[in-house]
């Protein structure tokens, strides 16, 4: 499913992410993910998850991909689900989507007139709602950090059931580090034979000195396992 590559893919910011919770549902890879929803209702035994964050050590990990999937598979069951793309500098979401309107987070976040209502839209996937980024601002990090972001990740998790959050690479920018501290919860995305072991451990120790929960790690494309290519480990 996903070729190995040394550098930067741009493929999902133009055509999108794979959907495979909906497009084979019956696949080997879906039950992965209904695995992984589980384990992430799991993951937590004094609190409920309303707010996840899902990102990576550096670009090209997969964490798009996974965070679209998880969020149709827990829409599935039921719950009520927004999927945020809250990279402001290398979305998705409108090409997976196919939406073609150009208001989004970005817009909400330094528009004093725009309402959550008219940046909120629905997808084929019943209970599922996406909140694309917008155009990209020259002040993303500004942004995830303000008031105004705080006051809407409230206002999000009242809303809906769950909210998750496509945050950007961790070692990348420090939008991700804002957003783990913000969240119940964050999934790191590691990439088998992509990124290194410095890598992950470093995205780690930043996600820890904001005092972000890291709930779990999916590790993308192992294909040494007969279980598929994805792997979640508490």
């Amino acid at each position: 499913m996903f070729k190995k590559k040394s550098k930067m893919d741009s493929n999902s910011m133009e055509n999108g992410v794979k959907m495979i919770t909906v497009s084979e549902p019956s696949s080997v890879n879906t039950e992965q993910f209904n695995t992984i929803r589980t384990n992430i209702q799991f993951s937590s035994v004094d609190k409920q998850i309303h707010s996840l964050m899902v990102t990576s050590s550096k670009a090209s990990e997969g964490k798009s991909t996974i965070a679209a999937n998880i969020a149709v598979s827990f829409a599935k069951q039921g719950k009520k689900v927004l999927l945020v793309d809250a990279d402001l500098r290398r979305p998705t979401i409108n090409a997976t989507f196919s939406v073609h309107s150009g208001k989004g987070l970005s817009n909400f976040l330094t528009e004093e007139s725009l309402s959550l209502q008219g940046i909120l839209l629905n997808t084929s996937v019943p209970n599922l709602s996406i909140l694309p980024s917008g155009p990209i601002p020259p002040n993303p990090s500004e942004l995830m950090g303000s008031k105004k972001m705080l006051k809407l990740m409230s206002a999000l998790a009242e809303r809906m059931d769950l909210v998750i959050y496509d945050a950007p690479p961790v070692l990348s920018v420090t939008d991700a580090q804002i957003l783990s501290a913000r969240v119940d919860g964050t999934i790191l995305v590691v990439r088998e034979n992509y990124v290194n072991k410095i890598e992950v451990v470093n995205a780690v120790n930043l996600i820890k000195h904001v005092q972000g929960k890291i709930i779990g790690t999916i590790l993308n494309d192992d294909r040494s396992s007969a279980q598929g290519y994805y792997g979640y480990q508490k």
